[in-house]
C-alpha cells in the first residue's frame, strides 16, 4: 500500500476544528511574519472560517494546508500547497515548524512527504518556494531536497527597517 502522507514518525493530515488554538498562535506570532507577507494579526473568527473552508478541494480553493502531526498526535507544524494552478500543473510550498520542534528533522520529513504527494498523487509538474535570504535553515532544507535555486528577488521583503533578498527555488517532477 502506498502511503503518501505519513512515515514512521509523522503524518500530514487535514485541518480539524481542534487546530484553532495552535493555528491562532502560529498565525499571530510576529516572529514568523518576517518570512512571509503577514502584516497584521488574524482573529480566531477568521481562522475558524479558514478551517471550515478547508472542506473544499485543492482545485476549488487553490490551496491545501496540512497539519504535521507526530505519531503520538502532537501537532508540530503545518505545510501548505498554495497558488495551485491545475492548468500549468504547479504550486508553491509554505512550511512552518513550531519552535519547540525545530531542528529535529521534521521539516525535512514533511517536505519529502509533500513532494511525493504532489508529484505522485496530484501529478503536479513542478513545485516552487520563495525563501528569505535570512532563513539559512530553510535555504539548506530546500537545497537538500533537490530544489534548484533559479533566481533571487533583490530586496523583496521589508522587515525592521531593512530589505531582504528572497531566493526562488523550483523542483520539477522526475520524468
Amino acid at each position: 500500500m502506498t502511503t503518501y502522507l505519513s512515515n514512521d514518525k509523522i503524518t500530514l493530515r487535514a485541518l480539524e476544528p481542534e487546530d484553532l488554538e495552535i493555528m491562532f498562535r502560529w498565525e499571530n506570532d510576529s516572529e514568523f511574519w518576517k518570512y512571509g507577507s503577514t502584516l497584521e494579526p488574524y482573529s480566531k473568527y477568521l481562522i475558524k472560517q479558514y478551517i471550515a473552508y478547508s472542506d473544499k478541494t485543492i482545485y476549488e480553493k487553490k490551496q491545501l494546508r496540512l497539519i504535521i502531526e507526530l505519531k503520538n498526535k502532537s501537532v508540530i507544524g503545518c505545510i501548505d500547497l498554495f497558488d495551485f494552478d491545475a492548468h500549468h500543473s504547479r504550486a508553491g510550498i509554505g512550511l512552518l515548524i513550531d519552535r519547540n520542534f525545530q531542528h529535529q528533522g521534521f521539516a525535512d520529513m514533511a517536505l519529502k512527504l509533500l513532494c511525493h504527494y504532489a508529484f505522485s498523487f496530484l501529478q503536479l509538474h513542478q513545485l516552487y518556494a520563495h525563501i528569505p535570504a535570512t532563513n539559512a535553515y530553510c535555504l539548506q532544507l530546500f537545497r537538500h531536497n533537490n530544489f534548484s535555486e533559479c533566481g533571487i528577488f533583490k530586496e523583496w521583503l521589508h522587515n525592521e527597517n531593512a530589505f531582504t533578498d528572497v531566493h526562488v527555488f523550483q523542483k520539477i517532477a522526475a520524468k
